[in-house]
């Protein structure tokens, strides 16, 4: 029998293939020499025969970086968003994808710099995001930061991403751990893809760590995107995955609480039956969902307040034994928990203090 320490946290990854190839492309091309090789049996033969009805030719695929020349507006664009400094900070970060179109598990250099261009924007006047204990990050190395989770759309994410790049010293690029769920989703899973962010699974976290990347993880998942506005701010049980990794990996983690999040899209209310029949993790009423439709999903423009607290080393208190006991693993996520509550508590009174 298995005990629970056996058994992937984090699964297998559904949607990429293990030697970092795109399954459409390769199909593309595999279809190609089907195709060629056709054709010349049917020069070669001696004999008279009618011909096979393969329909209209496979167009060429261009490259990625000949794809990517096309939009250069988005390029100039982000261009003028960053500042001198933001640009510097930019340019260090992907200076190690330097003249690779992506990396294997999907980041795009020049997309990924237009995202943050964008989310700079985000971060600066629309959250107001303000932020502290930068100097509890590494440096250099790898490092989990663990925060809580809230606001339908992954904005959270997406703001401390952006505040480890343009505020961190030195900046920092961040990979944050997505939902399943989101990698099915067409267009949106290939975005996560090319600004550096992966479907949550064991092996693609691994894989970060292994490179010594900064990984952001969410351990309430998805009960944190749909937790109520009565339960805002009241964490939920956290997974055990970032913790096993941790060890396994010899890997600090940074708790880190985010006030704003859990306001800029109260739930009211989740419509369950709806949600499990459109295959959703939840169907939301909000204050302005589904009243204005799509646009009701929108944040509103909350100011966010990201605090980084001190880091985790369990893997100096823990021996590897503890990888297959699963009372050590709960009790080392109920400690991370328990600390990222306290930041949040602390961080919420002070709001409150603050609107008094």
């Amino acid at each position: 029998m298995k005990s629970p320490g056996d058994e992937p946290a984090l699964g297998g990854d559904p949607f990429t293939s293990s030697d970092g190839t795109i399954p459409y492309l390769t199909r593309l091309r595999e279809r190609r020499v089907r195709l060629a090789a056709s054709e010349d049996a049917e020069n070669r033969s001696e004999t008279t025969r009618e011909s096979v009805d393969l329909g209209p030719p496979v167009p060429e695929v261009p490259p990625f970086e000949d794809r990517d020349e096309s939009a250069g507006w988005l390029d100039s664009l982000a261009g003028l968003l960053l500042n001198s400094d933001d640009e510097e900070r930019v340019t260090a970060l992907l200076a190690e994808f330097e003249g690779l179109p992506y990396d294997s598990l999907g980041l795009n250099p020049r997309v990924a710099r237009r995202a943050l261009a964008l989310f700079g924007q985000l971060h600066k006047y629309y959250f107001r995001v303000e932020s502290s204990g930068h100097e509890m990050l590494p440096e250099k190395g790898t490092a989990i930061l663990a925060a809580n989770h809230g606001g339908l759309l992954p904005f959270d994410g997406a703001m401390v991403i952006t505040d480890v790049a343009l505020r961190a010293d030195p900046p920092r690029l961040v990979r944050a751990v997505v939902d399943r769920w989101a990698g099915t989703l067409p267009f949106v899973n290939i975005f996560f893809s090319r600004v550096g962010q992966v479907v949550g699974t064991r092996d693609n976290f691994r894989e970060l760590l292994s490179r010594q990347q900064v990984v952001l993880v969410f351990p309430e998942g998805m009960a944190g995107a749909r937790k109520l506005a009565a339960e805002r701010y009241v964490l939920q049980k956290f997974g055990l995955g970032f913790i096993e990794e941790s060890l396994r990996h010899h890997t600090m983690i940074v708790p880190v609480s985010i006030i704003g999040a859990e306001d800029q899209a109260p739930i009211l209310y989740d419509v369950k039956p709806l949600a499990r029949l459109l295959g959703l993790p939840v169907f939301p009423i909000t204050p302005t969902f589904p009243l204005l439709g799509p646009l009701g999903l929108l944040p509103y423009p909350v100011k966010y307040q990201i605090t980084y607290g001190e880091p985790f080393r369990f893997f100096e208190e823990f021996s590897p034994k503890a990888l297959g006991d699963p009372h050590a693993l709960r009790y080392m996520a109920d400690e991370v928990k328990r600390r990222v509550q306290q930041m949040v508590d602390a961080g919420v009174a002070a709001r409150r203090g603050q609107g008094a």
